[in-house]
């Protein structure tokens, strides 16, 4: 059993929070090895992440009891995980695999504390041979004007019968319906091109192409109803000169999509994204 945890925690802001939290842990023997904090001014909220180490042999029920306790008496939004449980995860694709692959190399190598659930795809080509390998649960579920709400149905059924507790929406170009989303809030990431400035609709690098764009991105965000707006994860750019050739842009673009979603997701399998309304506290390594 694992002797190291993570607790995060969110609240409204009032003197003594950490106090509080650290004086728990001591009750406890709990020895703090890392802890994070922001105050929001703006919104009044307290965040907080704290890896700790507990000795061998101590009960953890017993903490998350008194933990209970004192965030029925602070008000506090909180979540105790043992440091080394992997979460299991779902990835939902579609004729762009270069996402999923990066994602299941990650895995592979060990840079992504995650238990592969399984592969939802509409276009199994290219897809389908990447699972074969691990030997993921590979689920071809193909969508049309007419089966979208059964499709949907379906994913869900698989999330449940799973155990998912993220889905990543790994160049998954379904959009998907409010309540689904709804019910995972917090819980699903998706992967979008980010220009500066923007653009919306088929063939993005294209038309960057065509405005001469001196940079490109992606942007990292959890899913909500409002397409594209949700809070955002984790974002980067790279620049763009005249000598680029659309193509150049889709190659670029491929690659810093894998990266932005990659950093993503492992920063929410650390447990470092607190949701903040709109927005995120992302506690970074």
């Amino acid at each position: 059993m694992s002797t190291h945890h993570i607790l995060t925690l969110s609240c409204d802001d009032r003197p003594g929070l950490v106090a509080a939290v650290a004086g728990c842990l001591a009750d406890h023997q709990g020895n703090i090895l890392d802890s994070q904090q922001f105050n929001d001014v703006m919104s009044g909220r307290f965040f907080m992440r704290v890896v700790f180490a507990l000795p061998p042999g101590q009960i953890i029920d017993a903490l998350r009891h008194q933990l209970g306790v004192i965030g029925q008496q602070l008000g506090l939004d909180w979540n105790l995980r043992p440091k080394d449980k992997t979460r299991k995860t779902l990835l939902l694709v579609s004729k762009f695999d270069h996402c999923l692959a990066d994602l299941l190399y990650r895995h592979r190598i060990g840079e992504l504390p995650m238990d592969v659930a399984g592969i939802v795809s509409n276009h199994p080509q290219s897809a389908l041979n990447l699972t074969l390998a691990d030997h993921i649960p590979f689920h071809h579920l193909p969508i049309s004007k007419d089966n979208k709400a059964e499709q949907e149905t379906m994913i869900r059924r698989i999330i449940d019968d799973s155990g998912t507790e993220l889905v990543v929406l790994a160049r998954y170009m379904q959009i998907l319906s409010d309540e689904f989303v709804r019910d995972l809030r917090g819980r699903c990431i998706n992967i979008h091109h980010s220009f500066l400035p923007g653009f919306k609709g088929a063939k993005p690098y294209h038309q960057a192409f065509e405005r001469g764009v001196k940079m490109i991105g992606a942007t990292a965000h959890y899913v909500t109803a409002d397409l594209d707006e949700g809070p955002i994860i984790h974002q980067d750019v790279e620049a763009i000169s005249h000598a680029d050739s659309p193509d150049d842009l889709v190659r670029k673009g491929r690659d810093i999509e894998r990266r932005v979603l990659s950093t993503a997701v492992l920063h929410h399998l650390e447990d470092r994204v607190l949701l903040n309304g709109n927005r995120t506290v992302v506690f970074k390594d």
